[in-house]
Protein backbone atom coordinates (compact mmCIF):
# COMPACT_ATOMS: atom_id res chain seq x y z
CA UNK A 1 0.00 0.00 0.00
CA UNK A 2 1.30 3.32 -0.45
CA UNK A 3 2.68 5.34 2.07
CA UNK A 4 0.45 8.18 1.07
CA UNK A 5 -2.19 6.21 1.75
CA UNK A 6 -0.73 5.69 5.69
CA UNK A 7 -0.17 9.22 6.01
CA UNK A 8 -3.78 9.95 5.30
CA UNK A 9 -5.43 6.92 7.22
CA UNK A 10 -2.93 8.52 10.45
CA UNK A 11 -4.57 11.91 9.67
CA UNK A 12 -7.76 10.43 9.79
CA UNK A 13 -7.02 8.53 13.14
CA UNK A 14 -5.45 11.11 15.16
CA UNK A 15 -7.14 14.51 13.88
CA UNK A 16 -10.45 13.36 12.79
CA UNK A 17 -10.88 10.67 15.36
CA UNK A 18 -12.45 8.65 12.53
CA UNK A 19 -13.74 5.20 14.44
CA UNK A 20 -11.83 1.77 13.48
CA UNK A 21 -14.99 0.23 11.16
CA UNK A 22 -14.58 4.15 9.14
CA UNK A 23 -10.53 3.73 8.62
CA UNK A 24 -10.66 -0.02 7.77
CA UNK A 25 -13.50 1.30 4.91
CA UNK A 26 -11.31 3.99 3.40
CA UNK A 27 -7.99 1.29 4.10
CA UNK A 28 -9.98 -1.24 1.29
CA UNK A 29 -11.05 1.31 -0.91
CA UNK A 30 -7.91 2.89 -1.28
CA UNK A 31 -6.01 -0.09 -1.66
CA UNK A 32 -8.28 -1.29 -4.40
CA UNK A 33 -7.53 2.15 -6.59
CA UNK A 34 -4.09 1.21 -5.66
CA UNK A 35 -3.98 -1.89 -6.77
CA UNK A 36 -6.01 -1.54 -9.80
CA UNK A 37 -3.21 1.24 -10.82
CA UNK A 38 -0.78 -0.99 -9.94
CA UNK A 39 -1.50 -3.91 -12.14
CA UNK A 40 -1.55 -1.54 -15.27
CA UNK A 41 1.48 0.12 -15.13
CA UNK A 42 -0.28 3.91 -13.97
CA UNK A 43 2.21 3.95 -10.60
CA UNK A 44 1.68 4.99 -7.36
CA UNK A 45 -2.09 6.01 -6.60
CA UNK A 46 -0.67 9.73 -5.88
CA UNK A 47 0.13 10.34 -9.51
CA UNK A 48 -3.48 9.14 -11.48
CA UNK A 49 -5.22 11.96 -13.56
CA UNK A 50 -8.90 12.07 -13.89
CA UNK A 51 -9.00 9.74 -17.35
CA UNK A 52 -7.32 6.89 -15.15
CA UNK A 53 -9.85 7.36 -12.12
CA UNK A 54 -12.89 7.13 -14.80
CA UNK A 55 -11.12 4.46 -16.25
CA UNK A 56 -11.19 2.39 -12.61
CA UNK A 57 -14.66 3.53 -12.11
CA UNK A 58 -15.60 1.86 -16.13
CA UNK A 59 -13.82 -1.14 -14.96
CA UNK A 60 -15.52 -1.59 -11.48
CA UNK A 61 -18.84 -1.20 -13.51
CA UNK A 62 -17.84 -3.75 -15.47
CA UNK A 63 -16.92 -6.47 -12.95
CA UNK A 64 -20.31 -5.62 -12.01
CA UNK A 65 -19.66 -3.68 -8.40
CA UNK A 66 -22.96 -2.36 -7.19
CA UNK A 67 -23.00 1.51 -7.75
CA UNK A 68 -23.14 1.97 -4.15
CA UNK A 69 -19.67 0.13 -4.19
CA UNK A 70 -18.24 2.64 -6.66
CA UNK A 71 -19.76 5.72 -5.02
CA UNK A 72 -17.92 5.13 -1.94
CA UNK A 73 -14.53 4.01 -3.64
CA UNK A 74 -14.72 7.36 -5.23
CA UNK A 75 -15.73 9.34 -2.26
CA UNK A 76 -12.76 8.07 -0.47
CA UNK A 77 -10.53 8.99 -3.31
CA UNK A 78 -11.92 12.94 -3.28
CA UNK A 79 -11.07 12.69 0.71
CA UNK A 80 -7.97 11.61 0.22
CA UNK A 81 -6.85 13.66 -2.93
CA UNK A 82 -8.53 16.75 -0.92
CA UNK A 83 -5.87 15.95 1.99
CA UNK A 84 -2.64 15.61 -0.51
CA UNK A 85 -3.57 19.04 -2.48
CA UNK A 86 -3.93 20.82 1.43
CA UNK A 87 -0.37 19.62 1.72
CA UNK A 88 0.94 20.79 -1.62
CA UNK A 89 1.49 16.95 -2.82
CA UNK A 90 -0.09 17.30 -5.49
CA UNK A 91 -1.47 20.02 -7.48
CA UNK A 92 -5.12 19.42 -8.50
CA UNK A 93 -8.10 17.17 -7.46
CA UNK A 94 -8.21 14.57 -10.53
CA UNK A 95 -11.28 12.88 -8.48
CA UNK A 96 -13.12 16.18 -7.83
CA UNK A 97 -15.18 16.11 -11.26
CA UNK A 98 -15.89 12.17 -11.40
CA UNK A 99 -19.49 11.36 -10.65
CA UNK A 100 -20.15 7.38 -9.86
CA UNK A 101 -23.27 5.97 -11.61
CA UNK A 102 -26.43 6.63 -9.87
CA UNK A 103 -27.65 3.84 -7.19
CA UNK A 104 -31.06 3.47 -6.52
CA UNK A 105 -32.18 4.77 -3.04
CA UNK A 106 -33.55 1.83 -0.62
CA UNK A 107 -35.64 2.85 1.78
CA UNK A 108 -34.90 1.71 4.96
CA UNK A 109 -37.02 -1.23 6.63
CA UNK A 110 -39.34 0.37 9.80
CA UNK A 111 -41.23 -1.17 12.64
CA UNK A 112 -44.77 0.56 13.00
CA UNK A 113 -45.74 1.57 16.48
CA UNK A 114 -47.33 -1.80 17.50
CA UNK A 115 -44.65 -3.77 16.51
CA UNK A 116 -42.25 -1.63 18.18
CA UNK A 117 -44.14 -1.92 21.15
CA UNK A 118 -44.63 -5.27 21.56
CA UNK A 119 -40.75 -5.87 20.58
CA UNK A 120 -39.35 -3.41 23.61
CA UNK A 121 -42.09 -4.95 26.24
CA UNK A 122 -40.16 -8.11 26.84
CA UNK A 123 -40.60 -9.89 30.57
CA UNK A 124 -38.40 -8.54 32.96
CA UNK A 125 -38.56 -11.85 34.80
CA UNK A 126 -36.99 -13.67 32.16
CA UNK A 127 -32.54 -14.17 32.51
CA UNK A 128 -31.80 -10.97 31.55
CA UNK A 129 -34.64 -9.96 31.30
CA UNK A 130 -34.09 -6.06 32.74
CA UNK A 131 -30.83 -6.05 30.83
CA UNK A 132 -33.04 -6.18 27.71
CA UNK A 133 -36.04 -4.34 28.41
CA UNK A 134 -33.48 -1.44 28.91
CA UNK A 135 -31.26 -2.15 26.19
CA UNK A 136 -34.35 -2.30 23.64
CA UNK A 137 -36.22 0.62 25.70
CA UNK A 138 -33.25 3.05 25.47
CA UNK A 139 -32.96 1.93 21.40
CA UNK A 140 -36.14 3.02 20.51
CA UNK A 141 -36.53 5.65 22.41
CA UNK A 142 -33.15 8.18 21.42
CA UNK A 143 -31.98 6.18 18.19
CA UNK A 144 -28.79 5.71 19.04
CA UNK A 145 -25.78 4.15 16.96
CA UNK A 146 -25.42 0.92 18.20
CA UNK A 147 -21.53 1.70 18.71
CA UNK A 148 -23.23 4.51 20.72
CA UNK A 149 -25.42 2.41 22.93
CA UNK A 150 -21.84 -0.07 22.90
CA UNK A 151 -19.88 2.84 24.52
CA UNK A 152 -22.64 4.03 27.04
CA UNK A 153 -21.22 4.26 30.54
CA UNK A 154 -23.61 5.03 33.78
CA UNK A 155 -22.13 8.54 33.86
CA UNK A 156 -23.85 9.45 30.51
CA UNK A 157 -27.34 9.24 31.61
CA UNK A 158 -29.37 11.45 33.48
CA UNK A 159 -32.26 9.78 34.34
CA UNK A 160 -33.59 12.24 36.87
CA UNK A 161 -33.66 14.79 33.67
CA UNK A 162 -34.15 11.78 30.85
CA UNK A 163 -30.88 12.57 28.73
CA UNK A 164 -28.68 11.12 27.28
CA UNK A 165 -25.33 12.14 25.85
CA UNK A 166 -23.23 10.38 23.44
CA UNK A 167 -20.28 11.20 21.28
CA UNK A 168 -21.08 10.05 17.59
CA UNK A 169 -19.54 10.34 14.09
CA UNK A 170 -16.55 12.92 13.66
CA UNK A 171 -16.13 12.28 17.61
CA UNK A 172 -19.20 15.07 18.01
CA UNK A 173 -21.12 15.20 21.41
CA UNK A 174 -24.97 15.22 21.59
CA UNK A 175 -27.57 14.91 23.84
CA UNK A 176 -30.73 12.95 23.50
CA UNK A 177 -34.10 13.09 25.37
CA UNK A 178 -35.07 9.68 27.17
CA UNK A 179 -38.63 8.72 27.24
CA UNK A 180 -40.39 7.84 30.41
CA UNK A 181 -40.63 4.06 29.70
CA UNK A 182 -37.00 3.63 29.04
CA UNK A 183 -36.13 6.18 31.97
CA UNK A 184 -37.64 3.47 33.90
CA UNK A 185 -36.44 0.02 32.57
CA UNK A 186 -32.51 1.89 32.97
CA UNK A 187 -33.44 2.81 36.85
CA UNK A 188 -34.55 -0.96 37.24
CA UNK A 189 -31.79 -2.03 35.34
CA UNK A 190 -28.94 -0.39 37.35
CA UNK A 191 -30.85 -0.71 40.84
CA UNK A 192 -30.59 -4.64 40.08
CA UNK A 193 -26.67 -4.62 39.03
CA UNK A 194 -25.68 -1.80 41.33
CA UNK A 195 -23.30 -0.28 38.81
CA UNK A 196 -20.62 2.49 39.91
CA UNK A 197 -20.75 5.58 37.53
CA UNK A 198 -17.73 4.44 35.40
CA UNK A 199 -19.34 1.48 34.45
CA UNK A 200 -20.48 0.25 31.21
CA UNK A 201 -24.38 0.52 30.73
CA UNK A 202 -24.62 -2.86 29.76
CA UNK A 203 -21.37 -4.91 30.36
CA UNK A 204 -19.94 -8.30 28.20
CA UNK A 205 -17.40 -10.81 29.30
CA UNK A 206 -14.57 -8.22 29.30
CA UNK A 207 -15.64 -4.66 29.25
CA UNK A 208 -18.89 -3.11 27.42
CA UNK A 209 -21.02 -5.46 25.64
CA UNK A 210 -20.30 -6.30 22.20
CA UNK A 211 -22.16 -5.02 18.33
CA UNK A 212 -22.23 -8.79 17.87
CA UNK A 213 -23.84 -10.04 21.12
CA UNK A 214 -26.42 -6.86 20.80
CA UNK A 215 -26.86 -7.85 17.53
CA UNK A 216 -27.58 -11.70 17.63
CA UNK A 217 -29.89 -10.80 21.19
CA UNK A 218 -32.45 -8.33 19.57
CA UNK A 219 -32.40 -10.98 16.20
CA UNK A 220 -33.63 -13.38 19.37
CA UNK A 221 -35.69 -11.10 21.55
CA UNK A 222 -37.10 -10.31 18.38
CA UNK A 223 -38.53 -13.67 17.41
CA UNK A 224 -40.01 -14.57 20.47
CA UNK A 225 -41.54 -11.90 20.99
CA UNK A 226 -43.47 -13.06 17.69
CA UNK A 227 -41.75 -10.51 15.05
CA UNK A 228 -40.58 -12.15 12.22
CA UNK A 229 -39.18 -9.27 10.05
CA UNK A 230 -35.47 -9.00 10.03
CA UNK A 231 -35.00 -7.44 12.79
CA UNK A 232 -31.62 -5.45 14.20
CA UNK A 233 -30.95 -2.25 16.47
CA UNK A 234 -30.25 -0.13 13.26
CA UNK A 235 -33.65 -1.11 12.42
CA UNK A 236 -35.69 0.74 15.77
CA UNK A 237 -32.90 3.51 14.97
CA UNK A 238 -34.92 3.91 11.57
CA UNK A 239 -38.53 3.13 13.58
CA UNK A 240 -37.36 6.21 16.02
CA UNK A 241 -36.94 8.57 12.92
CA UNK A 242 -39.89 7.67 11.22
CA UNK A 243 -42.27 7.86 14.01
CA UNK A 244 -40.98 11.52 15.25
CA UNK A 245 -40.60 13.14 12.00
CA UNK A 246 -44.17 11.31 11.16
CA UNK A 247 -45.48 12.67 14.73
CA UNK A 248 -44.12 16.00 14.19
CA UNK A 249 -43.11 17.17 10.69
CA UNK A 250 -39.96 18.40 12.18
CA UNK A 251 -37.35 17.53 9.34
CA UNK A 252 -34.29 19.26 11.39
CA UNK A 253 -35.52 18.32 14.87
CA UNK A 254 -34.97 14.40 13.59
CA UNK A 255 -31.61 15.52 12.25
CA UNK A 256 -30.41 16.70 15.57
CA UNK A 257 -31.91 13.69 17.31
CA UNK A 258 -29.68 10.82 15.00
CA UNK A 259 -26.80 13.50 14.96
CA UNK A 260 -26.51 13.33 10.76
CA UNK A 261 -24.47 16.33 9.75
CA UNK A 262 -25.87 16.20 6.77
CA UNK A 263 -29.54 17.28 5.97
CA UNK A 264 -30.03 15.37 2.85
CA UNK A 265 -28.83 11.82 4.98
CA UNK A 266 -32.40 12.53 7.01
CA UNK A 267 -34.21 13.30 3.95
CA UNK A 268 -34.66 9.64 3.51
CA UNK A 269 -37.31 9.49 6.50
CA UNK A 270 -39.31 11.95 4.58
CA UNK A 271 -40.17 9.60 2.22
CA UNK A 272 -40.96 6.80 4.21
CA UNK A 273 -43.46 9.74 6.04
CA UNK A 274 -44.98 9.95 2.05
CA UNK A 275 -45.77 6.62 1.88
CA UNK A 276 -47.34 6.76 4.99
CA UNK A 277 -49.84 9.57 3.94
CA UNK A 278 -50.21 8.40 0.93
CA UNK A 279 -51.70 5.24 2.23
CA UNK A 280 -53.75 7.17 4.55
CA UNK A 281 -55.06 9.41 1.24
CA UNK A 282 -55.72 6.45 -0.72
CA UNK A 283 -58.26 4.63 2.08
CA UNK A 284 -59.72 8.06 3.18
CA UNK A 285 -60.64 9.75 -0.35
CA UNK A 286 -63.53 8.50 -2.04
CA UNK A 287 -61.97 9.55 -5.79
CA UNK A 288 -58.10 8.72 -4.53
CA UNK A 289 -57.77 5.21 -5.58
CA UNK A 290 -56.43 4.57 -8.53
CA UNK A 291 -57.81 2.14 -11.58
CA UNK A 292 -55.90 -0.72 -11.80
Amino acid sequence: MSSAIDDFLAYLAVERQMSVHTLDAYRRDLSAVAAWAAERGHGDIVGLHAEQLRAFAADEHRRAQSPKSIQRRLSACRSFYTWLLKHGRIAANPAAAIRAPKAPRKLPQVLDPDEAKALVEVPTDAPLGLRDRALLELFYSSGLRLSELCALRWRDLDLLEGLVTVLGKGRKQRSVPLGSHARAALHDWRASTGAAQDAPVFPGRNGPITPRAIQLRVRQLAQQQGLFKRVHPHLLRHSFASHILESSGDLRGVQELLGHADIATTQIYTHLDYQHLAKVYDAAHPRAKRKK
